[in-house]
């Protein structure tokens, strides 16, 4: 059953889990010391505490509601409006700091909902083919390996905000393919089941890549202000996971004039521009 409406009602309390958890993990990662040792190490530090997985149990909910408003919609129109995690993030951080949103928030964040929405309302995204062969998927995921690869490891020898940065967008890209796949593993369950979820590469690839993400999210929150990491992580996401939509799944935009995709084009701006406003000014 194909109804925009149900996955943008989705993808928006995906957003909402998510933000939560985004920074409950966060808070976590700060206070956690890193001496060198396995026990001392970010991810240890964090896993460690109830709380951790109490946030990461509503980022996995969230993940969840994601896959069911892709179920219903496309990825072009699921992602945009994943984007606006952020907004749900800055109030919920504010809370924890202490402090009110200031007008420029609230300014960046009406242009960021009205990028959301001429990207989804204009564009009008028409489905591909959410299962495509594995020959068109084999580049998409050599040229992934070899620069997150090495997008990592030059961030294991940056400084604080530098490596927060980098862990950032490997953090984004993965949840990128992250997106796609889960897009194909909506699709095989329901037209082959449980059966031919065991059977399909995807369903290993999914698990793989949500994995990595995971951990290394959480060392990029370790690494420094979340006013480093998620401009990064929210944008790599949603422009990997475009990328792959067209490239891969065959997605389209209706947009067939010059002027529509001019439109589109500033929509698509104003949304990343709005994210490295809002998530440098709202999260410290």
């Amino acid at each position: 059953m194909h109804s925009n409406l149900l996955a943008v009602l989705f993808a928006l309390a995906s957003a909402l889990t998510i933000a939560w958890g985004t920074v409950v993990r966060h808070r976590i990662a700060e206070e956690a010391p890193a001496d060198g040792s396995l026990k001392g190490s970010p991810f240890w530090n964090a896993i460690s505490r109830p709380l951790w997985w109490a946030g990461t149990g509503t980022a996995l909910l969230g993940y969840g509601l994601q896959v069911v408003a892709l179920a219903f919609g496309t990825l072009l129109v699921v992602q945009p409006i994943l984007v606006l995690s952020l907004m749900f993030t800055l109030p919920l951080a504010a809370r924890y700091d202490g402090r009110r949103i200031s007008g420029h928030e609230l300014f960046w964040a009406g242009v960021l909902t009205v990028g959301v929405t001429v990207l989804v309302m204009l564009g009008r995204p028409l489905p591909g083919d959410p299962q495509p062969p594995l020959e068109r998927w084999l580049p998409a995921l050599a040229v992934g390996v070899v620069v997150l690869v090495s997008l990592e490891r030059f961030a294991q020898r940056q400084i604080r905000r530098e490596k927060a940065l980098l862990l950032g967008i490997v953090t984004g890209a993965l949840f990128g393919y992250v997106a796609v796949l889960s897009k194909a593993f909506v699709d095989i369950f329901v037209h082959g089941g449980v059966w031919a979820i065991i059977t399909n590469w995807e369903t290993y690839g999914l698990i793989i890549g949500a994995t990595l993400g995971t951990i290394v999210q959480q060392y990029s929150f370790n690494a420094g202000a979340l006013k480093n990491s998620l401009p990064a992580m929210t944008i790599s996401e949603p422009v990997v996971a475009f990328s792959l939509g067209y490239l891969v799944l065959g997605e389209k935009f209706q947009v067939s004039t010059v002027s529509g995709w001019l439109f589109m084009a500033v929509a698509f701006l104003a949304m990343l521009a709005a994210t490295v406003v809002l998530s440098r000014r709202g999260v410290s």
